[in-house]
C-alpha cells in the first residue's frame, strides 16, 4: 500500500509499506477513506520530533521513527479480530488515535488522555491514517452515523479537542470567550463555544480568508495588525471576557490572552509548542487569573458526532482542500506552510 512516512522534518516521504495484520483478538483493520492535516502534524513536519518517538521505540506502538503519519481520520472496517465487540466489517467509523494503556479492548485510565505514556497513532507509531490501511485496538474506533460522510467523520478528531477545550474551562452559559488564531481548532473551539452558550465570540486572526470564515461562524473578529487586540476585546467585553482560548502557539499571544481577561478571567492553552513562552507572573496572581492546559480529548466522540448532527463542526465551513495521498508534501504541508488562506486540507488515500 501507499503511505506518508516520517523520516525527519521536512522528510516526508510517500512510498510502498506492507498491509498491516490483525494479529490482535481485539483489532480493527480499517481501509482509511479520509484524513486531515492537524497542525500538530504540521509542527512535526516543520520542526519535529514532538510526539514522534525517536532514538527508542514508542512504549504503547513499539515503533519509532520512520513512522507512518496520519491521526485525523475515517474509515471503513474491512477486518477484525475475534473479541472484537464494538464493530462489523462494513461499519464506518471515526478513528480516536489516542496512545494509553489498554487492555482487553479497553482503555486502563479514565482519564486516558493524561497517561505518563500518551501518544497518537499516526504520531507515536502503530500505523497512521496516511495510508491505505490500518490496524488499530477496538477502544479507538467510534461508529459514524449514517448521515455524517466520511469527510466529517475525519473531523471528529480535532472537533474533539475544540470541544473538550471548552468542557475544561470554566465557561457558563451567557459568558464571553476569546479565541486567539482562527486556524481548524480555532475556528471548532468558535463552534464548540456556541453549543456551550457562549454569548459573544470574539476571534483574532489575522489571515483574511480565517478572519472570514470566523466571522461567517458568529465570531466578532479582532485584527491585531491593525489595532491593539488587548484593548479592543476591553472595550467590546466591557472590562474584559470570562475566558480566552489561545490557539497559536505564538509566545506573543499568549500574553494577549492573559491580558484579555478580567479579573478571576480564564486563559485555556490549547497549542502545542514548538518552544518556550514567557509571560509575568503577577498579571495572574494580581488579577486572581487561572491558565489552563489542555491535551487531546477524552470521553468527547459521541457528543461531537451528536452536535455534527445538529449542523456544528460542519466539513463546508473547515474544509478549504482536497488532495490525493501523492500529492500531500507540496499541496498538503507546504501549502499550509505558505498560504494562510488554506484552512483544513483533507488528504484520500
Amino acid at each position: 500500500m501507499q503511505a506518508a512516512v516520517w523520516y525527519a522534518a521536512k522528510d516526508l516521504r510517500v512510498e510502498e509499506m506492507p498491509v498491516p495484520m490483525v494479529n490482535d483478538p481485539h483489532a480493527v483493520k480499517v481501509k482509511v477513506m479520509e484524513c486531515g492535516i492537524c497542525g500538530s502534524d504540521l509542527h512535526e513536519y516543520a520542526a519535529g520530533p514532538i510526539f514522534i518517538p525517536v532514538g527508542k521505540p514508542h512504549p504503547i506502538s513499539g515503533e519509532q521513527a520512520p513512522i507512518i503519519m496520519g491521526h485525523e481520520f475515517s474509515g471503513e472496517v474491512v477486518e477484525v479480530g475475534d473479541k472484537v465487540t464494538r464493530v462489523k466489517v462494513g461499519d464506518r467509523v471515526a478513528i480516536e488515535p489516542i496512545l494509553s494503556p489498554n487492555q482487553n479492548g479497553a482503555y486502563l485510565m479514565e482519564r486516558y488522555n493524561l497517561t505518563p505514556l500518551l501518544g497518537f497513532h499516526g504520531l507515536s507509531g502503530g500505523g497512521g491514517g496516511f495510508s491505505e490501511f490500518t490496524v488499530m485496538g477496538e477502544h479507538m474506533v467510534h461508529k459514524l452515523p449514517d448521515d455524517l460522510s466520511f469527510e466529517q467523520g475525519a473531523l471528529v478528531e480535532p472537533a474533539a479537542v475544540a470541544l473538550h477545550a471548552v468542557r475544561q474551562s470554566c465557561l457558563k452559559a451567557g459568558d464571553r470567550a476569546a479565541v486567539f488564531g482562527a486556524g481548524p481548532t480555532g475556528l471548532m473551539t468558535i463552534e464548540a463555544l456556541k453549543a456551550a452558550g457562549a454569548a459573544q465570540i470574539y476571534a483574532v486572526e489575522i489571515a483574511p480568508s480565517r478572519k472570514a470564515k470566523a466571522e461567517a461562524l458568529g465570531a466578532i473578529v479582532v485584527d491585531p495588525q491593525q489595532e491593539d487586540a488587548v484593548e479592543k476585546l476591553q472595550t467590546l467585553s466591557s472590562g474584559g471576557v470570562d475566558v480566552a482560548f489561545e490557539v497559536t502557539g505564538i509566545p506573543a499571544v499568549l500574553n494577549q490572552a492573559l491580558h484579555s481577561t478580567h479579573e478571576g478571567g480564564e486563559v485555556v492553552v490549547v497549542s502545542i509548542w514548538e518552544g518556550e513562552a514567557s509571560f509575568q507572573p503577577n498579571d495572574l496572581v494580581i488579577k486572581e487569573r487561572t491558565m489552563k492546559g489542555i491535551i487531546a480529548y477524552r470521553h468527547v466522540y459521541p457528543a461531537v458526532m451528536a452536535l455534527m448532527q445538529r449542523g456544528y463542526f460542519r466539513a463546508e465551513d473547515m474544509v478549504t482542500q482536497r488532495i490525493p495521498l501523492a500529492d500531500i508534501v507540496e499541496r498538503g504541508f507546504e501549502a499550509l506552510l505558505s498560504d494562510k488562506a488554506q484552512v483544513k486540507i483533507i488528504v484520500s488515500p
